[in-house]
């Protein structure tokens, strides 16, 4: 059987690349493809088995490795330009245009899905905002090609044999978008790196890149009406000086931080505040195992994720009246680190990579003994 992995692109180490790395230790002979592959040595060695992925075009394009975001318009183009013929078994891991990859009716396609296209879907006007394409010629323009990714993007999804979504969250917007079912395997997580820590510290963390739908801002601001209460804040990003201008003497930052230091900053938190929708959510996870309960806005992958008054308490809206509410409740509330992390033993590593072996193998049984009979 011969395998290949195509991700969306290489050029950080993520949610999407933790998906990619167990993927790697259940098969270790996949050939990868991406429309960029930008990695440094240490990322390209934990994600890929310090194997390249073969690119597009796009990866030549000047600047694609300050802003590939920017040649949006061409990823479908770049995506149908690879030949994945000669492959029986393709996997996407997709959140953008992976899952278009053009393959015939004798291959197996398996979608791994992080989340319909957010840009031409759920954030479309965050995106034309941030982008500062929400008026003029240019935003004109910008809608176009939007509403045109968007119409490929469904064309393009019955190319998927099967769908595998990382929430239920996702599951339910793959059938919205997409009108295909699709079963729920959460993503990897891993849970015996990120050891329980009993004895907590008098702070707050959050840890996340710094970008607008990350809802940072929104943290920060609460915190600054909380003066009395401490917030270190971990990552980088666009939004890292606008951050830190605003931010009051009780609020650290601490730019990116390894893994070694995130989860010492997880293990001695008395909480990890989490205020963005996401489509699961890796690292409200790694904070449960780490015995670390979570303040979460109460929608998305948060909800299945974080148990109430359990694991973490949540807040319904994104605003600093309702997360400051749930700060006063998380407040007078005891948890147990012990139960905490139990419950996030329940989304690691060895069981998503069981859970992804069994369906994969079961399917390409399947799809050849249909096969044979259709000839």
């Amino acid at each position: 059987m011969k395998k290949a992995l195509i991700n969306d692109w290489y050029y950080v180490n993520g949610g999407a690349e933790k998906v990619i790395h167990s993927l790697n230790s259940v098969w270790d002979d996949f050939d990868h493809f991406a429309l960029i592959d930008f990695l440094n040595d240490d990322d390209r060695n934990f994600i890929l088995n310090g194997k390249k992925a073969k690119t597009s075009f796009i990866q030549q394009l000047p600047t694609a490795k300050q802003n590939h975001r920017k040649f949006l318009q061409l990823f479908p183009l770049a995506i149908e330009q690879f030949d994945l013929s000669r492959y029986d078994l393709i996997i996407s891991s997709s959140s953008s245009v992976a899952k278009g990859i053009r393959r015939n009716k004798k291959q197996l396609h398996i979608c791994y899905c992080h989340s319909p296209m957010r840009y031409v879907w759920d954030l479309k006007e965050q995106y034309l905002q941030d982008a500062g394409l929400n008026k003029g010629l240019k935003g004109l323009y910008a809608k176009y090609v939007l509403n045109k990714i968007k119409k490929w993007d469904v064309a393009n999804s019955k190319n998927v044999d099967f769908f595998i979504a990382n929430s239920n969250y996702v599951a339910q917007r793959i059938k919205r978008i997409y009108n295909r079912e699709s079963i729920v395997i959460y993503p990897p997580v891993d849970v015996d790196f990120f050891k329980l820590e009993e004895q907590k510290e008098d702070y707050y963390f959050t840890s996340s890149r710094l970008v607008s739908y990350k809802k940072v801002q929104l943290i920060v601001e609460t915190f600054n009406e909380l003066p009395h209460l401490k917030l270190i804040v971990g990552g980088d990003g666009p939004e890292f000086q606008k951050l830190k201008n605003i931010a009051k003497s009780n609020i650290e930052f601490v730019g990116f931080v390894n893994y070694e230091k995130l989860r010492k900053l997880m293990q001695k938190a008395k909480a990890f505040v989490f205020a963005a929708e996401e489509d699961f959510g890796i690292i409200p996870v790694e904070a449960q195992a780490c015995g670390t309960p979570v303040i979460a806005f109460g929608k998305g992958g948060a909800l299945e994720t974080v148990l109430e008054n359990q694991t973490g308490v949540f807040f319904e809206e994104q605003s600093i009246y309702k997360l400051k509410e749930a700060i006063s409740a998380f407040e007078k509330l005891e948890f147990d680190p012990k139960k905490i992390r139990e419950h996030a033993t329940k989304f690691s590593k060895q069981r998503f990579e069981n859970e992804i072996k069994t369906f994969v193998e079961k399917k390409f049984k399947e799809h050849i003994a249909f096969n044979k009979i259709k000839l």
